[in-house]
């Protein structure tokens, strides 16, 4: 079965994943949308390891990634998705409270697609997500392959 609409969240934040689950949900966008919250868990998550060896096959159709993540960082995650050819196309979407010029400046240098600064005002936080969830998990096309 092709799952077409699932995401991948990387946040270690659990007020920010639940605030990006309420967008989500609330927006009808995702199917599924499938948390972990290091940087470690999401790359263990992608190259199916540990405890994501059986999960269902199958990428996300986007990756929303955090920074400032415990155990491996955001960039580091992001570098090893990008060099590896079967993760390569997916798109990543930084989601970070860094407005540093150096992140945002590495963040595409190792091939991020969208670098997001998480707006601190609830409402606004919630129109970011979704307007972030429907382009990239709707409007954006990429190519399929296996």
């Amino acid at each position: 079965m092709l799952e077409l609409d699932r995401i991948l969240l990387v946040e270690d934040n659990l007020n920010d994943v639940e605030l990006t689950l309420v967008a989500l949900e609330g927006s009808n966008l995702a199917s599924k949308v499938d948390v972990v919250n290091d940087g470690a868990e999401a790359l263990e998550y992608l190259f199916y390891l540990g405890n994501f060896a059986n999960r269902e096959s199958g990428n996300p159709v986007v990756i929303i990634l955090d920074l400032k993540l415990p155990k491996v960082d955001g960039l580091e995650v992001l570098k090893q998705i990008k060099e590896e050819p079967k993760l390569h196309l997916i798109p990543v979407v930084i989601l970070t409270s860094s407005n540093e010029e150096t992140d945002i400046l590495k963040g595409y240098k190792l091939g991020a697609n969208s670098y997001v600064v998480k707006p601190l005002e609830f409402p606004l936080f919630v129109k970011a997500i979704k307007e972030l969830g429907s382009f990239w998990a709707i409007l954006n096309k990429v190519p399929f392959h296996h």
